[in-house]
């Protein structure tokens, strides 16, 4: 347990430039914490529903494949996984040889373009805000009109520390507005941001769709 703290601005800069190296490190053991009980199903079901068999997926920040991109696969997805961190990829392509494992960081590493959805549980709020104020509407770039974008992300905006196998990690996230706003400007036409979603072990989630083709309306959203 990481103990619950104000942070001095150098250390969570530390921390943050330390995240691939923490997951790289932390692999086995992460996987072995990461639950299996796919709490985020529904969540995923939403973000795919309407996409063709076939249809190209990334899972954005993949980890060892596993529950996220082994059900989309099972789904019959074309599936890209992406993920800094080269041990969690060695784990994901012994369970999915077939699958497309890439190593990268989000921020800077080519994106297959005319996705169908991307989806990133619990890996672009290891980005800073304004990192992700960037991310946000590369990711929109690369769906195809009416490609879907899902997101963890934070409750409000700032800065925090998690933990991983005893090793802090950083976390940040911008404002729930910022969110619908910068998917708005790059090109949505629907987004939206539920906070703290019980079914999802609390987890704040960003849904958008990029505008083009007429798929099926993400319910209550609004951008």
């Amino acid at each position: 347990m990481i103990e619950d703290r104000d942070w001095p601005a150098a250390e969570l800069a530390r921390l943050h430039a330390a995240v691939p190296a923490t997951y790289q490190a932390k692999a086995a053991a992460w996987d072995a914490r990461r639950s299996r009980s796919f709490r985020e199903q529904p969540w995923i079901d939403r973000t795919v529903a309407g996409l063709r068999r076939r249809e190209s997926v990334l899972d954005l920040g993949c980890g060892a494949g596993r529950p996220i991109a082994g059900y989309l696969i099972g789904r019959g997805f074309r599936v890209t996984g992406l993920d800094i961190a080269p041990a969690m990829l060695d784990i994901a392509r012994s369970r999915y040889p077939d699958a497309a494992w890439v190593e990268g960081d989000m921020r800077v590493a080519p994106l297959p373009a005319g996705l169908g959805a991307i989806i990133g549980w619990d890996s672009a709020f290891h980005l800073s805000g304004a990192e992700q104020a960037v991310l946000i509407p590369r990711l929109v770039a690369h769906l195809r009109p009416g490609g879907r974008l899902f997101l963890t992300v934070g409750p409000a905006a700032g800065e925090a520390v998690g933990e991983v196998d005893g090793a802090a990690l950083y976390h940040a996230s911008l404002d729930p507005h910022a969110y619908t706003r910068l998917c708005r400007e790059a090109g949505c036409a629907e987004a939206k941001v539920t906070v703290e979603d019980r079914a999802a072990d609390r987890r704040t989630v960003l849904l958008a769709r990029r505008s083009g083709a007429a798929v099926r309306p993400i319910a209550g959203a609004a951008c």
